[in-house]
């Protein structure tokens, strides 16, 4: 269940933790930049951020049949000038680099109102973008003033700590696994939030201007997040990002000024029923598998010293040496150097070259690759 805390401003005086503990699964009320920096340092593993947008509306705007529109003109969209916008998204900004794990990632929605600004921003405090993904709406709202193109987008920038940052999280063989096994795109087509998932309060109206869809925070978390990650929206609203965590394994630390946000959010997020542990697993490729030497295969009584290996085609044959290397020809060296010279090429990958007879049927030696790590994984390896 999601639990609320006062932000350090609101919090009783005097009292100081030497090192604060990091909150799980709240919502922490408050300003987002006194808030996370009561968070420890290199504490969370990816961030979403969906800031003020900085619309900039030049009055109301109504349809064709003179009905308003519900815009978002709310008080905490609105700032006196770009500059100010610009050093509210530094501070904000500054703030969350500080407790961003150094393999953690950052994703920031927004729209051709401020997206720019706050990308120009990440890139001067030493973000490295690493995609800008766009959300395309299947249903968006009309440009009912007819004076431009109908505004059917809104940017994410996915960025990591710095440049240097190494094994932050993707997970590509997921994403190409659920797009048909062909390479996700950066181009998502989703619908705004509508119909029963849209909050809105006892008199119809919206809850919150800006609701996110489920569906499109379902993608950035499951591309470049993994179960039990802790993933922090410094701009929590209605709790989209909340309500997805929970239900993908995921925590989440939210913070929120606005209490009736809060409320929405709290209820939103304790009716949720996460789903089973075995169904968020990711599906892992080859390089994320745990290595094994082609001695761990002797070593585990797999395969016998004097073992005759040959290729799919039974054209050369060589023999399992204790030492985990082949001989062939009087020439004694790994799988693959053994592989490679045998076939007059640079190269070769020897698990799937060299066979082994298993009752009469010629197998790779990489399914008995598969068995070890099978054992390793049972074993907690």
């Amino acid at each position: 269940m999601s639990r609320v805390h006062l932000a350090p401003s609101a919090a009783r005086k005097g009292v100081r933790s030497a090192k604060p503990a990091l909150p799980l699964d709240v919502i922490l009320k408050g300003d987002c930049v006194a808030a996370m920096e009561q968070l420890p340092e290199k504490s969370v593993d990816m961030i979403f951020a969906d800031p003020p947008y900085n619309l900039q509306l030049e009055g109301a705007l109504h349809r064709p049949d003179q009905s308003k529109v519900d815009a978002c003109d709310d008080h905490w969209d609105q700032f006196g000038s770009f500059a100010h916008y610009d050093a509210f998204t530094r501070a904000w900004l500054l703030a969350a680099r500080r407790v961003l794990k150094p393999n953690g990632t950052i994703w920031v929605i927004g729209s051709y109102h401020n997206i720019f600004r706050v990308g120009a921003s990440l890139q001067d405090l030493g973000y490295w973008i690493l995609n800008d993904v766009v959300w395309r709406k299947t249903n968006p709202m009309p440009n009912f003033r007819g004076r431009r193109f109908q505004n059917a987008h809104e940017t994410m920038i996915w960025a990591s700590r710095d440049q240097k940052a190494k094994g932050y999280t993707f997970n590509y063989e997921s994403m190409k696994a659920a797009n048909d096994d062909v390479q996700m795109r950066s181009d998502w087509l989703f619908p705004i939030c509508n119909g029963g998932e849209r909050l809105k309060d006892e008199d119809g109206a919206k809850v919150h201007p800006t609701q996110k869809p489920e569906a499109l925070l379902a993608r950035v978390l499951m591309s470049a997040s993994k179960p039990g990650d802790v993933v922090l929206d410094p701009f929590f609203g209605t709790g989209t990002t909340g309500a997805v965590a929970r239900r993908l394994g995921r925590h989440f630390i939210g913070i929120e000024r606005e209490q009736a946000y809060i409320d929405a959010a709290t209820a939103r997020i304790d009716a949720v029923e996460p789903h089973d542990g075995k169904s968020l697993t990711l599906v892992a490729g080859k390089r994320a598998q745990p290595r094994v030497a082609f001695l761990s295969l002797i070593e585990a009584g797999l395969l016998e010293p004097g073992t005759e290996l040959t290729d799919p085609k039974r054209r050369w044959t060589a023999t399992v040496q204790a030492d985990g290397s082949l001989c062939e020809g009087g020439e004694q060296a790994s799988i693959h150097r053994t592989g490679a010279r045998v076939q007059g090429l640079d190269a070769c990958n020897g698990w799937t070259f060299w066979h082994f007879d298993d009752a009469g049927t010629l197998k790779p030696i990489d399914a008995l690759r598969q068995i070890v790590r099978d054992r390793m994984a049972a074993a907690g390896g």
